[in-house]
């Protein structure tokens, strides 16, 4: 009885309507993000006080610098993704912050999805979640 309850709970979350285009370019940036590599901070591993995030490389005789090839890859524009699908969410959406219930009016849910700002607190959280569900926009951080 308990698994026919949660069944009637659950809901298919709602899938953006793009054009053949920006799904094959959805596909594409994954493949992309797929074989792109985690670009770490020059020498990172030889001192603890250096982080791994990535920093460009400066130095006069350094060796990642000026590329060569047993050392990792830098950052460069051949690793970014297709132009038509840049700040797009993975799931294809649009995201859209939202703070108050008002902010969801000017969603469009066939193309946009609600991120609902992390200074929002529970009961107004509760609101914007119940609003959302009448207009049908799927927020994306429930």
């Amino acid at each position: 009885m308990e698994t026919e309850e949660q069944e009637e709970k659950y809901k298919v979350k709602k899938k953006p309507e793009h054009d053949k285009k920006i799904k094959k370019r959805l596909g594409l940036r994954k493949q992309i993000k797929k074989r792109t590599p985690n670009f770490l901070r020059e020498e990172w591993f030889r001192y603890k006080k250096l982080s791994k995030n990535w920093r460009k490389p400066d130095g006069i005789s350094s060796k990642m610098r000026i590329n060569l090839k047993y050392r990792p890859s830098k950052v460069s524009v051949g690793f970014r993704g297709p132009k038509e699908v840049r700040g797009l969410h993975s799931s294809g959406f649009e995201e859209i912050m939202v703070y108050n219930v008002n902010d969801l009016k000017g969603i469009n849910p066939k193309k946009q999805a609600a991120r609902i700002g992390s200074s929002v607190g529970t009961k107004k959280r509760m609101d914007i979640e119940k609003k959302a569900n009448e207009l049908e926009v799927r927020i994306l951080n429930l």
